[in-house]
């Protein structure tokens, strides 16, 4: 019989690979599925998927971070997510983990650190080293960002996530101030690795780690 260690909860988390799919499907979806798991009618589920070219505005972002020569095909969304403006493409692979944090720790700093640290795990087995920059969200090589974060936690049920450029067209970038943050770059594993990479090698890998860090969390309840 196998045992878990003490304190270790296994927990039921489903991955929904949705493949390519529109930025305001995918949204409308994480609405719906947050109602389903607030009302116990779902497992705690982490989508991942590609979008078409998007900016996203966090709720308290500045519009003036989008620039004025952005492209006409790229829409944009003014969403209920932290942060500022950010850029969802083909080559990015997009985590939305709805996860109800009374089974976990009702902290949204530990959610947020839990995340960058799945991503720097993720690419450490590309053999890409990084980390966080103190003061500031995100995952990065050096002084470029190559992964975004932001995130609404309503009754403690997640929503948003994050963005890891596998491979996205970064020029995308230079309409926006990404994030809000102008003294670093955008970055992308493509641009750091001699090996060709594809966003389903690299989404193997991240489901790996995810449930390796959330289903086997210690349990924080009680």
């Amino acid at each position: 019989m196998i045992t878990q260690p003490e304190n270790i909860a296994m927990r039921k988390i489903d991955i929904l690979d949705l493949g390519v799919r529109p930025y305001k499907e995918v949204w409308d979806l994480q609405k719906e599925l947050v109602k389903k798991r607030q009302n116990g009618q779902i497992n705690d589920t982490l989508i991942l998927v590609e979008h078409e070219p998007v900016y996203t505005l966090g709720k308290n972002a500045d519009e003036n971070h989008i620039l004025q020569h952005t492209p006409r095909n790229v829409k944009t969304y003014q969403i209920e997510r932290g942060g500022d403006v950010t850029f969802h493409g083909p080559g990015q692979l997009v985590g939305y983990p709805i996860l109800d944090l009374h089974n976990y720790k009702k902290s949204i700093s530990w959610y947020m650190r839990g995340l960058e640290q799945l991503i720097i795990y993720t690419l450490a087995e590309f053999m890409v080293t990084a980390e966080r920059k103190e003061g500031l969200t995100g995952v990065w090589v050096g002084d470029e960002k190559i992964a975004a974060l932001g995130v609404r936690v309503t009754r403690w049920i997640t929503m948003h996530g994050f963005a890891l450029n596998v491979k996205p067209d970064l020029t995308y970038y230079s309409s926006i101030i990404p994030c809000g943050i102008f003294e670093y770059g955008v970055t992308s594993m493509a641009r750091l690795l001699t090996d060709e990479v594809t966003v389903d090698s690299v989404k193997q890998v991240l489901i790996g780690k995810f449930m390796n860090q959330f289903r086997t969390a210690k349990s924080m309840i009680g």
